[in-house]
C-alpha cells in the first residue's frame, strides 16, 4: 500500500468512527417560553502563555498525502450540512442579545464539545441591543398602496403615527451631495441604487453605502427620513435589512429598506410624477446585553501555542434563521476542525475555531477577542472567516508578508484538485478579522461563489432550502485542507506591513 493510500484509509476509518456525532438536542423553552439561563462563561483548561512557543529547527513535513487524504475524507464524508440544519432547526433566529443568542451560544458549546474539539469555551462579550418593533410603508399618492419595508438595523424610530412626506428619489450617496439642502429638506430620501450580481460579491460592496451611510447623508441635508431599495439580488417581494451606521455628526433619522418590486415600483412612478408616502417605524434601542464568543481548539502536537484561526460568526439578524449567513460559515469552520481533530497524526500548530459574537451589529465579538487574547496576537500564524454561505471555494488570496507568498501559495495547491485557483490580489479578510489585520495579523481569503448569496442575504429567505449540501461540502474540504497544511507548515507567514492594515 502506498503511503498516501496508507494515510487515506487510515483517515477515512477515523473521520467514520466520529461520524454520526452531533450536537445534542436544543433544551426546550430556550427561544419561546421561559427565557434561558444565563450564558455559562467556562475558562479554558490551560492557562494563556506569556511567550511563544519555539518550533524545532527543520521539523519534519508532514506524512505524504495527509492533507489529500484529509481533504478528499471531509468532500467524501463532511457532517456540514447535518451542523447547520442543526443551527438553523433548533436554534433559528439568533440576534445579537436575545434569547435565540443565547440559545446559540449554548448550542455552540456543545457542538465544538461534540465534535471533537477541546478547551472549548465561552468568553463574554457585551453587546448592543436593538427591538424592531411595529414597521409599514404606505404609499399616499399618486395611487394609495401598501408597500413592504423592513426597518434597518438600529434606525431609530418614527413618531407614533409616522412621518408623511414627498419622496425625493437618488440612485447614490454621491448623486444625494450634489443636491441643494433645499431639495431635500423635509422630505423622504429614496435611493435606489441596484446592486449588480456577481460571482464575485462586489456588487454588495459598491451598492451597500446607500444602506450604511445614506441616512446620516440625508439627515445632513434635513431629509426626515430615509427607503432604500434592499440591497440584493433577488426580485422577490421581501425586503433586506441590516446595519445602519449613524455618524455623530448627523441627526439620527429613520430608515428602511422596501422590496426590490416595491422600489421598482415606486421608482417607475417617480418617474412621471411627484410621490407621497407615511413611514411607520416602532423601533427602539434596549440597554446592552451579554453575549460570549465561542472558542474550540484541535492542539498542536509540537508548537501549541502558535495558531491558525478559523472563524465565522454565530449570530444573525431578527428576521431570519441566517442559514447561509452565517450557520453555513460556522458549520464549515467547525467540520474542518472536527476533521483535523479525528486525524492520527494532529498538526504542529493549534487550529482555533472562534465562533464570533454580534458580526452583524457592531463586530462587537472580534474586538473582545483583539482584546482579550492581546497577548497571543504574535503567534497568530494566520486567520480565515468562512462568511459567505455554502458556495464552492473559487479562489485563494493571502494578505501578510510579500517574502511569504510563496509559501502561501504551497499552502493551497492541494485545493487545486476542487477546483480553487491562487490569485494574487490581498486578501480582504472576513468582518471579525477587522481587529486582527489591524494588529497585523496575516489574513487568508478561501473566496467562495457568491453568485447565490444575496438573492436571500438579511431576509426570511435565508432557509435550509438555499443550501447545496455538495458546495457546501467542497467549501469545508478546502477548509479543512488549508487549515492542516497552515497548521502544520515550517516557518511562518510573517506580518501584514503597516501600509495595508487598515480594510478599506
Amino acid at each position: 500500500m502506498t503511503t498516501s493510500r496508507r494515510a487515506a484509509s487510515v483517515l477515512a476509518f477515523a473521520l467514520t468512527t466520529t461520524a454520526g456525532c452531533s450536537a445534542p438536542p436544543h433544551p426546550p423553552n430556550s427561544i419561546h417560553g421561559s427565557p434561558p439561563a444565563p450564558i455559562a462563561m467556562t475558562p479554558p483548561s490551560r492557562p494563556e502563555p506569556t511567550a511563544p512557543a519555539q518550533i524545532a529547527a527543520d521539523p519534519p513535513a508532514p506524512s505524504a498525502g495527509t492533507v489529500e487524504a484529509l481533504r478528499d475524507a471531509v468532500l467524501s464524508s463532511s457532517q456540514a450540512w447535518e451542523t447547520t440544519r442543526s443551527l438553523v432547526d433548533e436554534v433559528g433566529p439568533r440576534f445579537a442579545g436575545s434569547p435565540g443568542d443565547r440559545a446559540a451560544v449554548a448550542w455552540a458549546q456543545r457542538t465544538l464539545t461534540a465534535h471533537g474539539l477541546q478547551n472549548v469555551r465561552a468568553e463574554k462579550v457585551k453587546v448592543p441591543r436593538w427591538q424592531r418593533g411595529h414597521e409599514a410603508a404606505h404609499l399616499i399618492a399618486p395611487y394609495p398602496r401598501d408597500l413592504v419595508v423592513a426597518a434597518l438595523g438600529g434606525s431609530a424610530p418614527t413618531p407614533p403615527r409616522g412621518i408623511t412626506a414627498e419622496v425625493i428619489a437618488v440612485p447614490t450617496v454621491a448623486d444625494l451631495d450634489k443636491l441643494d439642502r433645499k431639495a431635500v429638506e423635509g422630505r423622504i430620501v429614496f435611493f435606489h441604487a441596484r446592486m449588480e450580481r456577481t460571482q464575485t460579491g462586489t456588487g454588495y460592496g459598491k451598492a451597500v453605502s446607500i444602506r450604511t451611510a445614506g441616512p446620516s447623508a440625508a439627515a445632513r441635508k434635513g431629509a426626515a427620513a430615509v427607503i432604500i431599495r434592499s440591497v440584493g439580488t433577488d426580485v422577490e417581494r421581501i425586503p433586506h435589512t441590516g446595519a445602519v451606521f449613524y455618524q455623530a455628526d448627523a441627526p439620527r433619522i429613520p430608515a428602511a429598506a422596501l422590496s426590490v418590486p416595491d422600489a421598482e415600483m415606486l421608482e417607475r412612478l417617480l418617474a412621471k410624477g411627484p410621490a407621497k408616502l407615511t413611514l411607520t417605524l416602532d423601533s427602539k434601542v434596549l440597554p446592552d446585553a451579554e453575549s460570549a464568543n465561542i472558542l474550540g481548539e484541535v492542539p498542536g502536537s509540537s508548537a501549541p501555542d502558535e495558531i491558525v484561526l478559523l472563524g465565522a460568526h454565530l449570530d444573525s439578524w431578527d428576521l431570519t434563521p441566517g442559514a447561509l449567513d452565517d450557520a453555513a460559515g460556522c458549520a464549515i469552520v467547525i467540520e474542518a476542525a472536527r476533521a483535523i481533530a479525528a486525524l492520527p497524526r494532529k498538526p504542529r500548530r493549534t487550529v482555533r475555531v472562534v465562533l464570533f459574537a454580534n458580526e452583524e451589529f457592531g463586530i462587537s465579538g472580534a474586538r473582545a477577542y483583539a482584546a482579550a487574547h492581546a497577548a497571543e496576537i504574535p503567534r497568530h500564524l494566520i486567520a480565515i472567516e468562512a462568511d459567505l454561505g455554502d458556495g464552492k471555494v473559487l479562489t485563494a488570496s493571502f494578505l501578510g508578508s510579500d517574502t511569504a507568498r510563496p509559501a502561501f501559495e504551497a499552502l493551497v495547491r492541494p485545493l487545486v484538485p476542487l477546483g480553487v485557483t491562487f490569485i494574487p490580489d490581498d486578501a480582504h479578510g472576513g468582518s471579525d478579522l477587522i481587529p486582527l489585520r489591524a494588529l497585523g495579523v496575516p489574513l487568508a481569503d478561501l473566496h467562495q461563489d457568491a453568485t447565490r448569496y444575496f438573492d436571500v442575504h438579511h431576509t426570511p429567505n435565508d432557509t435550509m432550502a438555499k443550501i447545496v449540501r455538495e458546495d457546501l461540502d467542497q467549501a469545508a474540504a478546502a477548509y479543512a485542507a488549508f487549515a492542516y497544511a497552515a497548521a502544520d507548515m515550517s516557518g511562518d507567514l510573517g506580518r501584514i506591513p503597516e501600509d495595508k492594515r487598515q480594510r478599506r
